[in-house]
């Protein structure tokens, strides 16, 4: 039977609590235990029509709140009906395009589960499945999970999506981006065709449409804004630069106190961006595709617990991380879409906060990226300028601090029976060694391969940005190099 047209509602003019909106006691506790004292506009909007069993359509950029509007519901819901666990089905499916997304969403619904004496866990893939299919095995209410990984678990028979009373797809959109649909339907045509189904996406583009119609039953849908809708709280700039003065620029905004997220197009890019910010003295990490899991994890970590404050990353952070008191965001290389632009924007200026998005350009990519603001519907203050001008310290307020330098050991003279091997130690290839192949006689080549590897970068005891003017001599020594890697069109990407 084809879905009926979806019924458009607005926005509640007053917002209710959260008790008022039917959230039970157990949960608005844990709420309040942690801050979270009055719903958001797009909570206030659809808690009523899920709590009360509808399908739900939920439109709402990025930082609008969306999590804790779909997790209450399906928390709420399960709590009610209370039926037992059985191994391998669980009674609620949650699926997000990231392994990000899926860490944060269960972290956010974990303790409140807990409260509900409801199980959850998550499953994606670049980690060992065995623990998952335990996990499975034991019986889960809520399972958050990618749905490639879920897709394996289905197909070997560990996994069973016929007991599921709610289905959540997250980030909708993302997962069009990403390649997820033809999966994405897969499982859910899985899923009872009696359950209740959310989907929340900030825009209704790159197929969504499509799973609207397919899987959503007279569906409720409530846009409270959409990805176009401006930010009081955020400041754009551009800053008009010469292609040799990028790096400096961007070492002087790092090495500012505050957290900043830098975002390039590839993930060759974010890795050298990353050695070379570490070589400078910004204590940064890396995040992007080809890093293994645990790096992923333990990179994030660091940047969310303030043992770095710089995170370097490609679009898989664009979406769905949240981490408190992002000041800045920094697009070093200028995203190929607006919608990128947005969301690479959206991990500032969260849940009512105030913040500051920079696009670095160059000469070539002025017409690009006045382009691309455009499309945005962003104004932002366009500056040329030059490493050290003042506008660098209003963007990014406070000392700069880089980390000392640590002192290189002095070299052993080289045993006289073995040239070959001292030739060998002192050679351009041996720095230049990988993991596998040994080690850098070079301080910052060690420092690089910390952060490369995925053990979070200490930020040192640091010291002013002026007791470091050789320093900033080493930014911009690795500018030609950064800028050439930054040319848009170049080849690369992924995530």
């Amino acid at each position: 039977m084809a879905a009926r047209r979806p019924q458009q509602q607005t926005t509640p003019p007053t917002v209710p609590t959260f008790a008022e909106l039917g959230v039970p006691a157990a949960l608005t506790r844990v709420l309040a235990a942690t801050g979270v004292e009055r719903p958001f506009p797009i909570q206030a909007a659809t808690l009523p029509d899920a709590l009360a069993g509808r399908d739900v359509l939920g439109r709402g950029r990025t930082g609008s709140g969306k999590t804790y509007a779909f997790v209450l519901a399906v928390l709420t819901r399960l709590a009610a009906t209370a039926a037992p666990r059985r191994p391998g089905r669980p009674r609620a499916l949650i699926l997000a395009p990231t392994r990000e997304l899926a860490t944060q969403i269960d972290s956010v619904m974990a303790p409140l589960a807990q409260a509900l004496s409801l199980r959850t866990m998550t499953v994606f893939g670049g980690v060992a499945a065995r623990p998952q299919i335990t996990g499975l095995r034991a019986g889960v209410d809520v399972l958050v999970a990618c749905p490639g990984r879920l897709a394996d678990h289905v197909q070997a028979g560990h996994a069973h999506l016929d007991a599921v009373e709610i289905s959540v797809l997250d980030e909708a959109d993302h997962m069009a981006d990403l390649g997820f649909l033809p999966t994405v339907r897969r499982l859910l045509e899985l899923t009872p065709r009696s359950g209740q189904r959310l989907l929340f996406s900030a825009t209704l583009d790159s197929g969504v449409d499509v799973l609207v119609r397919r899987f959503l039953t007279d569906p409720v849908v409530h846009s409270v804004d959409s990805t176009k809708s401006p930010v009081a709280a955020m400041t754009h700039h551009v800053l008009h630069v010469h292609a040799e003065d990028r790096f400096a620029v961007l070492v002087d905004l790092t090495a500012a106190p505050g957290r900043t997220v830098v975002f390039t197009r590839t993930k060759r890019g974010a890795k050298t961006l990353t050695r070379r910010l570490v070589a400078a003295g910004v204590a940064a990490v890396e995040l992007h595709g080809n890093l293994a899991q645990g790096a992923r994890t333990r990179n994030l970590q660091a940047f969310s617990d303030g043992t770095v404050r710089t995170l370097v990353a490609t679009d898989i952070a664009a979406r769905g991380i949240h981490v408190d008191d992002v000041a800045l965001v920094v697009h070093a290389d200028p995203p190929v879409e607006h919608k990128a632009y947005l969301h690479r924007s959206g991990r500032t200026a969260r849940a009512g906060a105030a913040g500051t998005v920079v696009t670095l350009m160059t000469d070539t990519q002025a017409p690009e990226v006045r382009e691309l603001t455009r499309k945005a519907g962003i104004a932002a203050t366009t500056t040329r300028l030059r490493p050290g001008d003042a506008l660098l310290r209003e963007l990014a307020p406070g000392e700069r601090t880089l980390a000392a330098a640590p002192a290189a050991p002095a070299a052993p003279a080289a045993p006289a029976a073995r040239p070959t091997a001292a030739r060998r130690e002192a050679s351009p290839a041996s720095a230049g060694r990988n993991r596998r192949g040994g080690k850098s006689t070079q301080a910052s080549s060690t420092r690089s391969a910390s952060a490369s590897s995925g053990r979070p970068v200490p930020a040192g005891s640091g010291r002013s940005a002026s007791a470091n003017s050789a320093r900033s001599g080493a930014a911009r020594s690795g500018a030609a190099a950064f800028s050439a890697r930054a040319r848009p069109g170049g080849r690369g990407g992924g995530r």
